[in-house]
């Protein structure tokens, strides 16, 4: 029986602290969760907000979804009430969707404590609900709330739940793990549990308050569930939910089942990063499959045994999941790592040439310093080509003077003025910001977009700070990494001084210089050079 994957993330995804995402993003999202092959998007609770209720309506004239079904999520009617005139219940049948899926109650717990109501008439709300839209020809899915808690507490009662969505007609039964507190070991006893009083297909819905969410989805699988539900990137509620992303690299490429193509299947580190830009949280870059980190390599010994094999230290081939290699240069590279990260940015460096054991003692000294360039690949292809002579500088720093002042509004002001070269050109001018190194930053750009007029396109997007030792107080060694954006392509740069302008000089002038070096001819011209040096070394020796 084939399985189908039911995305959350429109709903439980945004009960993460710190998401909200607009109507335009949902709309983005679940066509991308479509285009990745999806059985089932859910869009919200559309009687809990204007923004769910808008986008249910704009969904059903804009999306034209060939792979997902589109379903709306809420709970069963309210007790001692009827199904066709529940308030939620109406704007569930309003939201016009093919797919409605209702929670309910599975532990007797929660129906006394938070529905105040008697557990028969808890099963009379999941019979009539279900019954009512199953009569309005909606496909129905039964998400049974605390499911493995209640069974715990109360097997018999929590069985009786399932029997009665599945006779009221329910489609799907999902046994929910609403805390997140189930263990592997007593997954697939409950699931056989369940198929002894009914053969209605199940599905499972775990949270990941210990961990578990991923493993028990597994397991769940391999005891017969077919519907499975998650998030992109795991986000939801607390420690969130079963991670898509994860989860269907899992099935797909370790349990060997067809859930997405080859080509879908290769979408979905880019669909991770593209969730993640529209929530505004940081990708996670130690995430399976599809994090920055899933196939990088910082150690000597493990990046020359995976430039010969990349199986050595590759559980799989990171194409597959749209992932690249990356080769992380730090005080542990050798000479192979300094090649290879070389060509990641296109530059050829030989890796017995004398100037790469120079490159890498360059390295490791800075390193040795503070500097770190695992994350600021511009300023370590700056520093290659530096090294090897093969770089020409944009311009050339004559001085700066920065002033900043407090005022009696208690508003500060920061001025920076500042003399640069390009050329026999001399430029000198001044400009104003909201702190100090943004006035560097805006004096610099005024002195040189006129010359070099891309640098328009260049923006800063992040700005960290580091304290590398803090035994000196104030007077610590700090380090600097900015992140830039050209519209293109994203790159880091580093600085390291006991002075924090200093370190900021560092890594703008590397940002600029390297946006710029990108955005120009002066990039070929340098590694032809480059390549010219290394094919004169090879002729002499």
């Amino acid at each position: 029986m084939p399985v189908n994957i039911y995305d959350t993330t429109l709903r439980d995804g945004v009960q993460r602290e710190g998401i909200s995402f607009s109507v335009n993003d949902k709309l983005k999202i679940a066509e991308k969760l479509d285009e990745l092959g999806v059985t089932y998007i859910e869009g919200g609770w559309p009687g809990s907000n204007p923004k769910t209720l808008e986008f249910f309506r704009r969904a059903g004239k804009e999306l034209q979804l060939k792979n997902a079904r589109l379903a709306a999520f809420g709970s069963t009617r309210r007790p001692g009430g009827r199904a066709d005139e529940d308030r939620n219940i109406r704007y569930l049948v309003g939201a016009a969707t093919p797919v409605v899926t209702i929670f309910g109650k599975s532990w007797d717990f929660h129906v006394r404590s938070a529905l105040s109501t008697t557990l028969e008439e808890n099963l009379e709300m999941i019979r009539d609900t279900i019954s009512y839209l199953k009569s309005l020809g909606r496909e129905v899915i039964y998400d049974a709330e605390h499911f493995f808690d209640g069974y715990k507490n109360n097997p018999d009662y929590a069985l009786r739940t399932i029997e009665t969505a599945a006779q009221s007609g329910a489609d799907v039964a999902v046994l929910c793990d609403t805390n997140g507190g189930l263990m592997p070991w007593d997954l697939a006893d409950i699931i056989a549990a369940v198929r002894r009083v009914t053969d209605l297909p199940l599905g499972i819905h775990t949270h990941d308050d210990c961990g578990m969410a991923v493993a028990n989805t597994m397991i769940a699988l391999q005891s017969g569930v077919t519907h499975i539900q998650g998030t992109i990137n795991g986000y939801g509620e607390r420690c969130g939910n079963a991670n898509l992303c994860t989860l269907i690299p899992n099935l797909q490429l370790k349990m060997g089942l067809d859930l997405l193509s080859a080509k879908q299947l290769a979408e979905i580190t880019g669909l991770s990063r593209f969730v993640a830009e529209l929530a505004n949280m940081v990708p996670q870059e130690n995430q399976p499959y599809v994090g920055r980190n899933a196939f990088s390599h910082k150690g000597g010994v493990h990046v020359d045994a995976v430039s010969k094999s990349p199986d050595t230290y590759e559980h799989i081939d990171p194409a597959l999941v749209g992932n690249s290699r990356r080769i992380l240069i730090s005080e542990l590279a050798g000479r192979t790592s300094v090649s290879l990260k070389a060509r990641e940015g296109n530059i050829v460096l030989l890796r017995d040439h004398p100037k790469t054991k120079k490159v890498l003692q360059r390295l490791k000294k800075l390193e040795h310093q503070g500097y770190q360039f695992e994350g600021a690949e511009g300023s370590f292809e700056l520093l290659i080509l530096k090294t090897m002579d093969a770089y020409q500088p944009f311009f050339h720093l004559e001085g700066f003077r920065l002033i900043v002042e407090k005022r009696e509004s208690g508003q500060l002001y920061a001025e920076a003025t500042i003399k640069v070269r390009v050329g026999e050109k001399q430029v000198h001018t001044a400009a104003e910001g909201n702190g100090p190194v943004n006035a560097l930053d805006n004096a610099l750009r005024k002195a040189l977009e006129e010359i070099y007029p891309q640098l328009k396109k260049i923006k800063l997007i992040d700005y960290k700070v580091r304290v590398l030792d803090g035994k000196d107080g104030t007077g610590s060694r700090v380090r600097v990494l900015i992140e830039s954006r050209d519209g293109h392509k994203t790159w880091g740069t580093v600085g390291v001084s006991h002075n924090i302008i200093e370190a900021s000089w560092q890594a703008l002038v590397d940002s600029l210089e390297y946006g710029l070096l990108c955005r120009s001819s002066r990039l070929d011209e340098a590694r032809k050079l480059l390549r010219l040096k290394q094919a004169d070394y090879d002729l002499e020796g």
